[in-house]
């Protein structure tokens, strides 16, 4: 269960690089980003998390018949721009492509007037932990001692004593290599709230590619080049269409708000809210983009998922680093 926690692709994505903080000691963003870079190594000038990755720009082709959706500017305004940007978990810009793990990816919809709708989602379908005290707890059991060496027992204890975890764990334990960006689903995992009080939408995003999900086993996986991404998604770009649907997974009202580390029973009802287009790859679109999940557009809300909340600050905090040069 644990083999795969040497690449630690998990959640957020990061990778192993003194303390244990407990799950119950307030944590801020700050000391997220500063743990990232323990675990990471400093890399001036990039992400934080998901270090390494490809732009992509195309068009986003609204549903306009949802019923569910009616009167979202999301929706109707024709079909818009949209600037998306997959990558690999973690902190190192050379991350190697051929492991198994986390892929993430961010998508900025441009609404007229300047408005913006920001969906970031990973391709695993439940977070490492119920809330940021959690999750910055099991990733500091990962940070070596003073003699640089790791303690697998201090991560497999915390793992047992914090079950919000497990599900993450176990996902990633199983997990193989992505194909293709293009051949990867992206799961939102935070849920948001579409309409006013009296009719209100409860759902969670699903981004799902038209191509199919395929990956790869570990004897393929090695056959390829350390960075065989991009260039996949290029070739494919020019072999036909590049698509993805844009799903909204709605949720009952037992369904759990404010926890993303529980996942929604499969059979809830899936409302298409349109298609991603991909019309090229590669570029310098994606860098002035900081992919806040809670920029959103008119009609739609945020829960009070803390660890949603915990990725605006830590987001703009990466954000203004990686600008600076820092």
């Amino acid at each position: 269960m644990f083999r795969h926690l040497s690449i630690i692709s998990i959640a957020l994505g990061i990778t192993f690089s003194n303390q244990v903080i407990a799950s119950s000691q307030p944590v801020s963003a700050n000391e997220f980003i500063q743990l990232f870079e323990k675990l990471n190594g400093k890399h001036p000038g990039f992400r934080k998390a998901h270090a390494s990755g490809v732009c992509a720009t195309g068009e986003f082709q609204p549903n306009t018949q949802s019923a569910l959706f009616k009167n979202a500017p999301l929706l109707s305004n024709g079909n818009l721009p949209v600037t998306l940007r997959f990558s690999m978990g973690g902190g190192n810009p050379i991350a190697d492509e051929r492991t198994t793990g986390t892929r993430g990816m961010g998508m900025q919809i441009n609404l007229p007037g300047g408005a913006r709708h920001i969906f970031t989602g990973n391709n695993f379908p439940v977070f490492a932990g119920k809330d940021p005290e959690t999750f910055f707890g099991f990733l500091s059991t990962l940070l070596p001692d003073e003699n640089g060496k790791r303690d697998p027992k201090k991560t497999q204890e915390y793992i047992k004593n914090n079950p919000s975890v497990q599900g993450n764990v176990a996902w990633n334990a199983q997990a193989k290599t992505p194909a293709s960006y293009a051949n990867t689903e992206f799961f939102g995992l935070h849920t948001f709230f579409y309409g006013n009080a009296a009719e209100q939408v409860k759902f969670r995003w699903q981004l799902t590619p038209d191509l199919g999900v395929k990956t790869l086993s570990k004897e393929q996986a090695q056959q390829l080049k350390p960075a065989f991404l991009a260039d996949k998604l290029t070739n494919q770009l020019t072999q036909g269409t590049v698509s993805f649907t844009l799903n909204a997974v709605i949720g009952e009202k037992q369904d759990v708000v404010n926890d993303p580390s529980v996942q929604w029973p499969a059979d809830r009802t899936q409302v298409a809210l349109g298609k991603v287009v991909l019309k090229q790859s590669g570029g310098v679109a994606c860098t002035p983009i900081n992919f806040d999940p809670n920029v959103i557009s008119q009609g739609f809300t945020a829960s009070d998922d803390p660890v949603l909340k915990m990725r605006s600050m830590a987001y703009a905090i990466s954000f203004g680093k990686r600008l600076s040069g820092q």
